[in-house]
């Protein structure tokens, strides 16, 4: 069973489907105890950081996340459920993030040509091979990325504006700044290996 977050932040049922169309049971919740009773957990989202972390907090799910993630069982985060792993946002103001992972949350910087958002598909290099092939293609669609602050927990990079972080890891954490869900075959083929590796 895999259980999504919803913090009133968009495209969970198109999340919800893609982990069906791989033959898994998901489910959708706002509720604290079913969050804190999740074998693996899915924490997607867009929007803004500071919104996102007050949507969190006023509907009791920031404990039971942190907990889950803290128990070493499966977490997945996508897109803003990347971002706010960190410890702070720097997006409207500085914003306490869930602080799983040490760094922060930054906005692109704007060299001439660039545009922000970062939006449509980009490359990501996987540093390790079992978790994707090489330069594959992936949907992209933020204004503000996350630094680590341990190059230790990037697991993949992509070039805009210079090279960020395009997904983490450590341990049974697991998160994309990139949409798998909207990213076709190779998207499917992470959330599969999501279900089967851990």
């Amino acid at each position: 069973m895999v259980t999504i977050v919803d913090y009133g932040s968009g495209n969970l049922r198109s999340v919800q489907k893609a982990f069906e169309k791989l033959g898994a049971q998901a489910t959708i919740t706002d509720d604290p105890t079913q969050v804190a009773e999740a074998d693996r957990l899915v924490l997607p989202g867009v929007g803004a950081f500071g919104d996102a972390m007050r949507a969190l907090r006023d509907r009791g799910l920031v404990e039971p996340i942190v907990s889950h993630v803290k128990a070493e069982k499966p977490f997945f985060g996508i897109c803003m459920g990347l971002q706010l792993l960190f410890e702070t946002g720097l997006e409207g103001g500085r914003h306490e993030g869930l602080g799983l992972l040490p760094g922060e949350v930054v906005r692109f910087e704007r060299p001439v040509g660039t545009k922000v958002p970062h939006m449509g598909w980009n490359t990501v290099r996987w540093r390790d091979a079992s978790l994707g092939g090489a330069d594959e293609w992936y949907y992209f669609v933020h204004s503000y990325h996350a630094r680590p602050r341990h190059e230790h927990d990037v697991a993949a990079t992509t070039d805009y504006a210079g090279e960020f972080c395009s997904a983490v890891a450590q341990g049974r954490l697991f998160a994309t700044q990139f949409h798998p869900e909207k990213s076709q075959a190779v998207g499917l083929r992470l959330m599969a290996s999501f279900l089967e590796r851990i």
